[in-house]
């Protein structure tokens, strides 16, 4: 293998080619940034962070590449991952691992010390994850504590603290995740079956949407509470409406539990996460 099929395999197994997870990951950050500020947060905060959300996503695809290295070949969706294939190492993979996360590390160092602290715990987090899926059929919801840790930090960042209303933000996002990590996880459900992988979408068995209806619920209240403890006002209630038309949307193509209907239904909190920001900042500029 030459150096330029490498790099591409190591970009492969940091899913630089696959940037949904990253925006997933970075859309309630940027909701936190901006009602931390109450409108445009810190240059200097939102550039480290988004740098931050790119490089912490790829470290936790590569440490969760290598806890499943030996089950990915068995699964349709992830069996032509590097790591599965050969193309690289696990010694490679835990070398690149530790370089990003010590360079997602430095970039916190520029912050204040609340901010390192919670950093320590996001990462400590990143790694545990993977192997959650070994001894609990809740990966979702711990992969939901790992996906919202930014929001905490976001406003340690911004404020020098956590206040309450951070927790509102915390709370939808985590709901959110579950909801639409069981979507990705409906996809795998026969393969992790085979082979032994635990997951909210086989613990939740044939009444998977519903429980997904109800975290989407969840997900929406507190997203309105959250809005609501930062006095928001008309656009954010569009954004708000313009969610339920998303998860209304999901619901509809995870009914028949196929799996590409099930993927795509996944894909689209994509946009629900960019639209809900968009109408946020939009209210926060116009109306702050």
């Amino acid at each position: 293998m030459n150096i330029r099929e490498k790099l591409d395999a190591y970009a492969r197994l940091a899913r630089i080619d696959r940037p949904i997870g990253t925006t997933l990951l970075l859309w309630p950050c940027m909701m936190a940034l901006v009602l931390a500020a109450n409108g445009m947060p810190d240059l200097k905060v939102l550039a480290i962070f988004i740098v931050g959300v790119f490089v912490m996503r790829a470290c936790g695809c590569i440490i969760n590449d290598f806890a499943d290295r030996k089950l990915d070949a068995h699964v349709e969706r992830t069996k032509g991952r590097p790591l599965a294939t050969g193309e690289v190492t696990s010694k490679e993979a835990l070398i690149l691992f530790v370089v990003l996360a010590l360079f997602a590390f430095g970039l916190v160092l520029m912050l204040n010390p609340l901010v390192v602290q919670l950093s320590v715990v996001g990462i400590i987090l990143t790694i545990i994850y993977p192997f959650t899926k070994r001894f609990t059929n809740m990966p979702q919801m711990f992969l939901g504590i790992v996906w919202s840790w930014s929001i905490p930090m976001a406003y340690a960042a911004q404020l020098g603290e956590v206040p309450h209303a951070a927790w509102w933000l915390f709370a939808a996002n985590w709901c959110w995740t579950v909801a639409y990590d069981s979507m990705y996880a409906m996809v795998d459900r026969d393969d992790d079956l085979k082979i032994g992988i635990k997951s909210t979408a086989i613990m939740f068995g044939s009444y998977d949407r519903h429980i997904i209806a109800l975290f989407q619920l969840a997900a929406l209240a507190c997203f309105i509470t959250a809005g609501w403890a930062a006095d928001r006002g008309l656009l954010y209630a569009l954004g708000i409406i313009t969610f339920i038309g998303f998860g209304l949307y999901q619901q509809k193509l995870i009914n028949g539990r196929e799996r590409a209907p099930c993927f795509k239904a996944f894909l689209n909190n994509n946009w629900a996460g960019m639209v809900l920001f968009i109408f946020l900042g939009a209210d926060l500029y116009f109306f702050a």
